[in-house]
């Protein structure tokens, strides 16, 4: 499985997204510029030039028509995929740290940060006149609270978001109440730094600071499957096709030369989910994985690191004669 190696950033990958069809990626760095990608021979599209700072989150619309992407420069913006023109911009007290579009794309949920005495807050905007948002949400007064990651669950019933203290809250998002949250141990007991949905939408995979990863009922939250590592774990994602997930992260680089070598390495993990064992590893990155994420068909997956690099990976055709 040689995979292509995506060299279009400048500093470390933040974030990156497919389109529901799998032919397009979309990249975000600390580099203020986030980059367009065809996926079969990854040739760059374009770049989306505007933000002034680290982007750290993008989404494509479900109709593969808009990119949405969130900055430290403290906004939010809406580029036609298209073109790159940047539609309209969002600007915040502070700084962005995750978004997401709801289905049918007629709205989307943005993360800003506590910070400045400020709450973190989910905001929720009409993108048919996103001027004003529809509604804001406290999600926490301080930052050792705050919401890092946000999702919309099946048919945009209930919003997830994923806290910095572990925590997992669903909210009611007409009202803006809490529907339901876990903590502690029935959660994690460190960051939640992602959360992806499996296929059907009917649970999810969390990646957390506390060294594990770990898969929810989306109605109840609660803790199906727990996938423990030795070393933080960034992000995480559910094939859709066969029983396995990735789990990606890795020893902070400023951390590895004070820790053992083993929770060094940077590798792209697989798991059997049901039966909680790891099945192999895939090599590559010089540094933490900082996203991973399964192609829509599951024949592939693309993973970005703090190395600044993005590398798509597609399957050998031998590999789906061995079923985990």
């Amino acid at each position: 499985m040689i995979p292509i190696l995506l060299q279009g950033h400048t500093r470390p990958i933040t974030d990156l997204t497919y389109n529901r069809d799998g032919d397009i990626l979309v990249t975000a760095a600390k580099d203020e510029t986030p980059n367009v990608w065809w996926c079969h021979n990854g040739e760059r599209l374009g770049t989306l030039d505007g933000h002034n700072g680290a982007v750290w989150t993008v989404k494509i619309s479900g109709d593969s028509t808009m990119v949405a992407s969130g900055s430290a420069d403290n906004t939010v913006r809406l580029w036609d995929l298209a073109t790159g023109k940047c539609l309209h911009e969002l600007n915040f007290d502070t700084a962005v740290r995750s978004l997401d579009f709801s289905m049918g794309d007629r709205q989307i949920a943005i993360i800003t940060d506590a910070t400045m005495g400020r709450p973190s807050t989910v905001h929720i905007f009409d993108l048919s006149s996103p001027e004003n948002a529809v509604l804001s949400i406290k999600a926490a007064e301080d930052s050792s609270k705050k919401a890092n990651v946000c999702a919309w669950t099946d048919c945009n019933e209930r919003i997830l978001t994923g806290h910095q203290n572990g925590d997992l809250c669903l909210w009611e998002p007409k009202m803006g109440s809490m529907v339901l949250s876990k903590s502690g141990a029935s959660a994690h007991t460190d960051a939640v730094r992602d959360i992806q949905f499996s296929a059907d939408l009917s649970y999810f995979i969390t990646a957390s600071k506390d060294q594990s990863a770990k898969i929810f009922d989306a109605d109840t939250l609660d803790c199906l499957k727990t996938l423990n590592t030795e070393r933080p774990v960034n992000s995480a994602s559910i094939s859709p096709l066969r029983d396995e997930v990735i789990l990606a992260g890795g020893q902070e680089a400023l951390h590895v030369t004070t820790t053992s070598s083993r929770a060094g390495q940077f590798e792209a993990r697989f798991f059997h989910p049901a039966l909680e064992v790891e099945i192999g590893r895939v090599r590559g990155h010089f540094g933490p994985i900082n996203k991973v994420k399964y192609s829509p068909s599951g024949r592939g997956y693309a993973s970005g690191a703090e190395d600044g690099y993005v590398r798509l990976h597609t399957f050998d055709p031998d590999y789906f004669d061995f079923m985990p």
